[in-house]
């Protein structure tokens, strides 16, 4: 079954000297401060496009290696990710560094960080972003 999330944004003045707040309408969860000053330079208590691009990523991400994982039979302890999305004023979106750090009992270092290739490949924020540079840094507990 197909699920449709939603977030809104109100924006208030020009791109420089305006600001604006996101809703994560679906949620409920809050409404979010949004500038030109906390995407290019300092976030300042703000948040931004890019960030929350990070936090969709970093849960999809995490998401789908658990997944992959319980269904080779190896259930994870924990994962932890963080997600770095770089924006390039005047460019956009200019890569994306994954960084994963697991614990599995039962396999090794080599098959976790096959299952979190393999996850960076599938998940499906992975997948909208595949024309943003994208990599991966694994570490794993045992």
């Amino acid at each position: 079954m197909a699920t449709t999330r939603t977030a809104n944004a109100h924006w208030e003045g020009s791109l420089m000297e305006g600001s604006g707040e996101v809703t994560l309408a679906s949620s409920g969860i809050g409404t979010y401060a949004v500038s030109w000053p906390s995407r290019a330079e300092e976030p300042n208590g703000k948040t931004s496009p890019e960030e929350l691009i990070a936090a969709a990523h970093s849960t999809c991400f995490s998401m789908a290696l658990s997944h992959g994982l319980a269904q080779a039979g190896t259930p994870p302890t924990s994962i932890d990710t963080t997600a770095e999305v770089t924006f390039q004023p005047g460019t956009g979106i200019t890569g994306i560094a994954l960084s994963t750090k697991g614990s599995v009992p039962g396999i090794t270092a080599e098959q976790f960080e096959a299952a979190a290739n393999e996850a960076k490949e599938n998940c499906p924020v992975s997948q909208a972003l595949k024309s943003v540079p994208m990599t991966l840094k694994v570490s794993f507990d045992g």
